[in-house]
């Protein structure tokens, strides 16, 4: 979403709020998908990072190229694997709703699911650029101060997410976006069958390619609350993707810039 759409996004929820008409739950979503994702063609690095019991036992560091297709709206996102060594060079490339992985040792490219663990809590789905509104139906399930990832209270608007198709990442999502500015704050992940998955935490905004974005995002297992997985984002830059990039053919040729 570009600047300007998320400039009326906000607008919109503002006049609705002086109107005393009910917030528009899909614009506020919107409005959080461009406070999560640059709305221009971008790069960026992700280090997650897995703990147990306060313990780190394992880690990778991903540089991601992303950018929206001009007609869904949605991310097409290349992903290489930076860090550990064992790992290097390898491929994920997201392009509409498949998602391939590519090892450049065996020349081969799989079909993935989204929903396929990465490193610890992290899914797959989780380190592709993705805009939620485009995925899932959103109504206002509520409005109610929570507790931030630094243990802040936060008013927010609870909205309730349903997923418009089998093959995104997650069923249904419960989340919290502040009500002044529709940060995302705190997000609850399902299984189908309603199972919690995980609890995520939005942290640390900075200054980012013109809008404060969440630059730490924790991941808390739903069952084990030992078991946290972080995801640090860093080094943002406005960069070309090139076409040639997004396409499956294209990932043994591939050679980072």
């Amino acid at each position: 979403m570009k600047f300007e759409r998320l400039i009326a996004a906000t607008l919109l929820i503002a006049s609705a709020g002086a109107a005393g008409a009910a917030p528009n739950a899909q614009a506020i979503l919107a409005a959080s998908d461009a406070i999560r994702n640059p709305g221009k063609p971008f790069a960026l690095s992700v280090t997650l990072v897995e703990y147990r019991n306060a313990k780190q036992t394992d880690s990778n560091t991903l540089s991601v190229y992303s950018k929206a297709d001009a007609d869904s709206g949605q991310f097409r996102s290349l992903i290489r694997f930076v860090a550990p060594a064992r790992d290097a060079n390898k491929l994920m490339l997201k392009n509409g709703n498949d998602l391939w992985f590519f090892d450049p040792s065996s020349k081969a490219s799989i079909r993935l699911s989204p929903q396929q663990r990465l490193l610890g809590q992290a899914a797959n789905g989780d380190v592709v650029t993705v805009n939620l509104a485009k995925d899932y139906q959103a109504q206002v399930a509520a409005e109610e101060s929570v507790l931030d990832g630094d243990r802040q209270n936060r008013r927010c608007y609870k909205l309730a997410l349903a997923a418009m198709s089998a093959d995104v990442t997650y069923h249904h999502i419960e989340m919290w976006l502040d009500t002044s500015s529709s940060r995302p704050v705190k997000a609850r992940f399902y299984t189908e069958s309603g199972q919690l998955l995980k609890t995520a935490y939005y942290r640390r905004y900075q200054p980012q390619l013109g809008v404060e974005r969440p630059t730490e995002t924790v991941i808390i297992d739903g069952l084990d609350p030992n078991w946290v997985t972080v995801m640090r984002f860093s080094d943002y830059a406005w960069r070309e993707v090139p076409e040639v990039w997004l396409q499956r053919d294209y990932l043994p040729r591939f050679k980072p810039e």
